[in-house]
């Protein structure tokens, strides 16, 4: 029963999740349909998106603040759905004053929605699993929104601003008929080295997404506008290689590591501002630099996504961390595209590519350290390589190590802990059920003197004292 529960909740989720990041790609987040109807107004849009941006960062940012329990997430982000659905009506008419009221409620209250999310994701999701959830709401996401795009850009704004409301009320329906009662929110770090871990961890990735995202900002006002003159190629093709990246790993085999793709996507994005600077503005040249940035955009952002996915399950407020995870996104967008803004005024192609270089290398730099950080607490995550005195460790080290000597099932539970396996996983491989593998993790905790996974990991691979 509650299997089914979890799954149907996750389809449900996703769904949710997808409707409402469709309205903010394809509207508040530098969307097309904004920037039609901008356009049609004859109105500056530059102050409008980064007014959006602004906005959107401070409800990723705060959103997780007040956001508690499972149940006060399905109320955030029933409502922030909501309030984004009002705040689109004021477009329907001329410009106003409502429109910058609205649009900054707006991207506010779905950037609120957004890191409340982080409970569902924590909630239906096995950690091992969270790497194919989040390809889902990417994919689904950007499915929704290059839909949303061409019927704006064919027929009218208005048609697409009307299917945007509907999306959102569509997402509401499934946020509201969503069971989150009988799901607890347990952490599994209990101690203050784990807790010390994950803030580390977090801000080591935050700084990362910031900086690498500063590109992604670059592209909205630099890259994309060159290549406008193409018409519809740009509206529909624009997303087709984040979603076809997204699709190869999501298949791609949980033993295979996704780690050679980091690199494989920063020489993408290195490439495309190559190409940038050296290829024409004709189609060919476009469908070379898009495919280079937007696979390696698709690459980059499951990373830290699914990332963020892991880390859910050392605290209490997955909203919090999820919400600040996805922030540091969004600030990344902010700066790239003040700069981008100011390098479209004055032309600086060569110099855009330098920058977009320079990111490259800034991000090459802190990559080993979060790895470093995060292996830590994901020691078996695809896109992190694992710890190198993993296997190293010897059974004399273990009986060395514990207050009180192992027994034979005992030591090989700790193994398999320590590779990472699940409870499931460890029953299914010993054929014993979950509740004597939890017995035996108790045992195995006490005679350690900790109380997590992580703390027991830290102990045996980083060597530190009980």
């Amino acid at each position: 029963m509650k299997r089914a529960l979890i799954h149907d909740g996750r389809m449900q989720s996703i769904l949710a999740f997808s409707f409402l990041s469709g309205y903010i790609l394809s509207f508040v987040f530098e969307g097309q349909i904004l920037y039609s109807l901008l356009e049609l107004h004859n109105v500056t849009a530059s102050g409008y998106i980064m007014l959006a941006i602004a906005a959107q960062f401070l409800g990723l940012f705060t959103g997780g603040m007040y956001t508690k329990s499972a149940e006060q997430a399905r109320i955030v982000m029933f409502f922030g759905l909501g309030i984004s659905l009002i705040t689109s009506v004021p477009f329907f008419f001329a410009p106003s004053l409502l429109w910058g009221i609205g649009l900054a409620a707006g991207a506010y209250s779905s950037g609120a929605a957004l890191a409340a999310w982080g409970y569902f994701l924590k909630a239906f999701t096995p950690r091992q699993e969270r790497l194919r959830t989040c390809a889902d709401v990417l994919i689904g996401s950007n499915i929704i929104m290059i839909a949303l795009n061409l019927l704006s850009t064919k027929l009218s704004p208005f048609l697409g601003l009307a299917l945007v409301v509907l999306s959102l009320l569509l997402g509401m329906a499934c946020i509201w008929t969503l069971n989150v009662q009988p799901l607890s929110q347990e952490s599994e770090a209990g101690t203050s080295r784990a807790q010390d871990n994950l803030r580390k961890g977090v801000l080591l990735l935050c700084l990362f997404v910031a900086v690498l995202t500063i590109n992604s900002g670059l592209m909205y006002h630099v890259i994309n506008p060159a290549f406008a003159h193409l018409g519809e190629l740009t509206v529909w093709y624009w997303s087709v290689p984040y979603i076809a990246a997204l699709l190869v790993l999501r298949k791609l085999p949980a033993r295979i590591k996704h780690s050679r793709m980091l690199y494989a996507g920063m020489a993408g994005i290195v490439l495309a501002f190559l190409g940038f600077m050296f290829l024409g503005r004709d189609a060919l040249s476009y469908l070379v630099v898009d495919t280079l940035l937007l696979a390696a955009c698709g690459v980059f952002d499951l990373f830290w996504w699914s990332i963020l996915g892991g880390l859910l399950d050392f605290t209490e407020n997955p909203g919090l961390i999820f919400g600040i995870g996805l922030s540091a996104n969004v600030l990344g967008v902010l700066a790239g595209g003040i700069i981008g803004l100011w390098a479209a005024q004055h032309r600086l192609t060569a110099e855009v590519t330098v920058l977009g270089l320079t990111v490259i290398c800034t991000t090459l730099g802190i990559l080993p350290l979060l790895n470093h950080r995060l292996v830590l607490l994901l020691k078996t995550h695809a896109y992190l390589t694992a710890y190198t005195r993993a296997g190293e460790v010897t059974h004399a080290e273990y009986q060395a190590k514990a207050l009180d000597p192992l027994t034979a099932r005992e030591q090989e539970v700790l193994e398999m802990i320590l590779t990472g396996k699940s409870n499931r996983e460890i029953a299914a491989a010993l054929n014993i059920t979950e509740n004597t593998v939890k017995t035996h993790a108790k045992s195995i905790y006490s005679k350690y003197d900790v109380r997590s996974r992580a703390r027991l990991i830290s102990i045996l691979l980083r060597g530190e004292d009980l």
